[in-house]
């Protein structure tokens, strides 16, 4: 199927987080995802505020004189539909933070279970180097103790 709207792809010479990867894979994939990506980037820019801000002036002055009752209805079913783009925008946001916090919590958990390991090994190290080290050295043979320093 031919993609109606173009996707730009994630840079290959940054590294990217597998949550990151797979949630624009996902949205590549679908064609109501990605027409709603593109409206909230139009909504959400200075084109769409002076689009607006011209349009209803003209409307104002051209078609319609005060109080502008149909202008003030497309101006309401536009805001109906904007705030449910917003909506759907935040909805995604949520569920690309879940799989991102879930997919941290992951690898966390594995570096916690290496690091408690490592942990363990250089202790059980570090006691097998001390014993080795500190304890005391066996007497000669020969039953020749060791001298001790005179004083004085």
């Amino acid at each position: 199927m031919p993609r109606l709207i173009h996707v730009h792809p994630l840079d290959p010479t940054v590294l990217h987080h597998p949550a990151v990867v797979t949630q624009f894979n996902q949205r590549a994939a679908d064609v109501q995802l990605r027409i709603a990506d593109r409206i909230t980037a139009f909504a959400g820019s200075m084109r769409f505020v002076y689009l607006h801000a011209v349009l209803f002036v003209v409307w104002m002055l051209v078609f319609e004189t005060s109080p502008w009752p149909t202008l003030t209805l497309i101006v309401s079913l536009e805001a109906i539909f904007l705030s449910t783009f917003v909506m759907i925008g935040q909805n995604r946001q949520a569920s690309f933070q879940q799989a991102k916090a879930d997919h941290d919590y992951g690898d966390i958990n594995t570096l916690l279970v290496e690091n408690t390991e490592l942990t363990r090994v250089i202790h059980e190290l570090t006691g097998r180097l001390a014993a080795h080290v500190l304890t005391p050295a066996t007497p000669p043979a020969g039953g020749d103790a060791p001298r001790e320093r005179p004083t004085s």
